[in-house]
């Protein structure tokens, strides 16, 4: 551990000289640290907050993101609005690092993090890069299929004022106004407050969310400070249950939770950061946050099992997640050298309650520590750049409750990361990179989907639990691993750019997702021995003219599980996913079209079932004049009957026959309204 650290540490060159205001607040507005950049060995595309501001209705970030090559979704009220989820590569959310201004999101128990949470929360982003496999180091969860990576928006940008209203089918409303300070006497201000609602597609699925950001800076001679607040809360009709086929082909809005089962979820996010600036060379920047979630949701059971006598029990959960990090940086012509450190605390305390009576079922808490220390280096010798990438990381895991006793569990991990990168002539770039990277498994996947860990005990022939002395006898505390490849080629040219990116990943003890549902609503994973995923990811964008642009983000993945001697493909992974996107400027007014074509995926292990492959277009309609817009949204114009998620239900408790096909259907065509101005 000593030598790790000693290593770790080894690259500190500090080297005291002046500064100027103008060189600080530069360095400090790109986030360098994380973020990677043009000639980086790194697979990765850049969202820009251009691109952002025009496709943003307040939506779910999961179907701005899927835009981009090898990312599906899914919506649980098969709208815009309310909880969703994407994969990358086929790999779910859990898999992915998801950061905000370097503060990890992913809830470190379950390592999921849901946007909904934070409602419209695309209206703070200044620009959101996407890196997929294991990318660059960052704080927080492994990024094993990859990493999303969100950056508010700049406090050095202009003086504005910006006020929006939308509507929309299904009875959508947005309205957000901003107001951004600029920079005056060494203080800037930022702030946004949004209101979302929407009665969602299917029966009794609303969401009725809002939420607050608020950042502020002082501008020093050699340092920033920054504090944010971000601040959301969410109140749904739940949605989460896929519905039999058989349901959805009598009625296409049937919601197969009941209508008493809802949640009310807030959390908070606050950071306090600071940037030194010791040279136009080297800075430092350090973050202390805290992140508060609390909320409550609704189980009712005898919709669950169609049977009367169990009633609705009442799950509240409240969470606390202390966190620090300090990043330091040099660069000059020729190198970029980081190290860096991130720590953090974590404690969830559980209640299961009866909905009635209040009476307490179960009252357990979950607590999880992590540290870790990276030391990164780029290296440019004429056209080549050589990037060495090594991250050391300990967390641990304990479980606390009056029904069995639990011993703390611990995982190492040391997560190299090599890349080289070289610049044709031409503005072109050959990239590959090598990565083995090692995570612990979420609780959600040692515990089988239950936030109570006796639940997964056995039975005895009375149908009582069989509690073992230690409730760690009962899971698989198994790391699981990959090792991850990226070759690719970006090339820019006069009229646009293109990146073809190869991939394959190599895994060990991989959790899966098995095609069966958790009585949470999210889905099971299991653990395999052998996997693989590879394929082609390509991006392109086209300037015919000064009017016309065309935009490429398309995808093909060839994946194999390997189990028992037995071969197929993973769940909810299809082989080909293609966005085709049209957009033509005249004068005031842009038209942009859509197309998304993605294949058939299997929805079981058998790979005897699976999702018809679908193609939807959408369209978009942009006025604006002076300081006003004005857009107009037609979603799946052609009104097509499709699924983007689904399962074969293999739960003997529910009342839902064993083997029945249960989907998550989503809108017909719909349509939205916006207006609004800036000052």
């Amino acid at each position: 551990m000593r030598n790790i650290i000693t290593f770790l540490l080894l690259p500190i060159h500090i080297i005291l000289a002046q500064n100027s205001l103008d060189t600080i607040i530069q360095l400090n507005e790109v986030n360098a640290t994380f973020k990677a950049t043009g000639s980086s060995p790194v697979n990765y595309q850049n969202i820009s907050k251009q691109e952002i501001k025009q496709k943003s209705i307040g939506q779910e970030p999961a179907m701005l993101i899927s835009n981009t090559p090898s990312i599906t979704y899914s919506v649980d009220g098969g709208h815009t609005q309310g909880y969703s989820y994407f994969r990358l590569r086929g790999l779910d959310q859990t898999r992915v690092n998801i950061t905000i201004d370097g503060i990890p999101l992913n809830d470190p128990m379950d390592q999921a993090f849901y946007f909904s949470n934070f409602a419209d929360i695309l209206n703070s982003v200044d620009d959101i890069q996407i890196q997929r496999g294991a990318g660059v180091t960052k704080n927080g969860n492994a990024s094993y299929a990859g990493s999303i990576e969100l950056f508010s928006e700049k406090l050095s940008s202009p003086e504005n004022y910006h006020f929006g209203l939308g509507y929309g089918s299904f009875n959508t409303l947005r309205t957000f106004a901003s107001f951004n300070s600029g920079i005056k006497k060494n203080k800037a201000l930022n702030v946004r407050i949004s209101k979302i609602y929407s009665d969602g597609y299917k029966d009794h699925s609303s969401n009725n969310s809002q939420s607050i950001h608020i950042n502020a800076g002082l501008f020093l001679d050699k340092s920033i400070w920054k504090f944010s607040v971000l601040g959301g809360n969410q109140e749904n009709e739940l949605s989460w249950m896929a519905v039999p086929e058989s349901d959805i082909n009598c009625l296409r809005t049937t919601n197969a939770n009941s209508p008493h089962e809802k949640d009310d979820f807030s959390q908070l996010i606050t950071k306090i950061q600071n940037t030194f600036l010791i040279n136009s060379n080297t800075i430092i920047n350090s973050t202390l946050y805290y992140n508060l979630a609390n909320g409550w949701w609704n189980f009712d059971l005898d919709n669950y099992y169609g049977d009367t006598g169990y009633g609705i029990t009442k799950n509240e959960i409240s969470s606390h997640l202390l966190g620090f990090f300090s990043n330091y940086e040099y660069l000059n012509n020729s190198m970029k050298l980081n190290f860096g450190m991130h720590g953090n605390a974590y404690q969830n305390n559980f209640l299961e309650i009866d909905a009635i009576s209040n009476s307490i079922f179960n009252d357990v808490d979950r607590f999880k520590k992590e540290i870790s220390a990276f030391s990164k280096i780029e290296y440019r010798v004429r056209n080549l750049l050589f990037s060495a990438d090594i991250q050391y990381r300990q967390t641990s895991f304990d479980y606390d409750s009056e029904i069995m006793d639990f011993k703390e569990i611990s995982w190492n991990f040391l997560n190299p990361k090599f890349g080289i990168s070289y610049e044709t002539f031409n503005n072109g770039l050959l990239y590959v990179s090598l990565a083995r990277i090692g995570r612990e498994p979420a609780k959600y996947d040692m515990f089988q989907g239950n936030d109570i860990l006796y639940y997964i005990a056995p039975m005895d022939t009375n149908f009582n639990y069989i509690i073992p002395q230690y409730g760690n006898d009962l899971i698989d505390t198994r790391a699981e691993f990959v090792n991850n490849i990226e070759l690719g080629i970006r090339k820019s040219f006069t009229n646009g750019t293109i990146n073809l990116n190869y991939f394959y990943m190599d895994f060990k003890n991989e959790r899966v997702l098995n095609g069966q549902t958790g009585p949470s609503g999210l889905a099971l994973r299991s653990r395999v021995d052998n996997s693989i995923r590879t394929g082609l990811e390509f991006f392109s964008e086209y300037y015919f003219n000064k009017n016309l642009k065309i935009t490429n983000n398309s995808s093909y993945n060839y994946s194999k599980v390997l189990q028992d001697e037995i071969e197929f493909i993973p769940i909810l992974t299809p082989k080909l996913i293609i966005n085709q996107e049209f957009s033509y400027s005249l004068k005031n007014f842009t038209i942009n079209l859509s197309a998304r074509y993605q294949s058939q995926s299997y929805i079981n292990f058998e790979n005897s079932e699976s999702l018809n492959d679908y193609f939807i277009i959408n369209g978009r309609i942009d006025y604006k004049f002076k300081n006003y817009f004005a857009s107009f949204f037609v979603n799946n114009i052609t009104d097509n009957y499709y699924f983007n998620n689904g399962s074969i239900n293999s739960d003997s408790w529910d009342y839902i026959p064993d083997g029945t096909r249960t989907l998550y259907v989503q809108a017909p065509r719909n349509l939205y309204v916006s207006i609004g101005c800036n000052f």
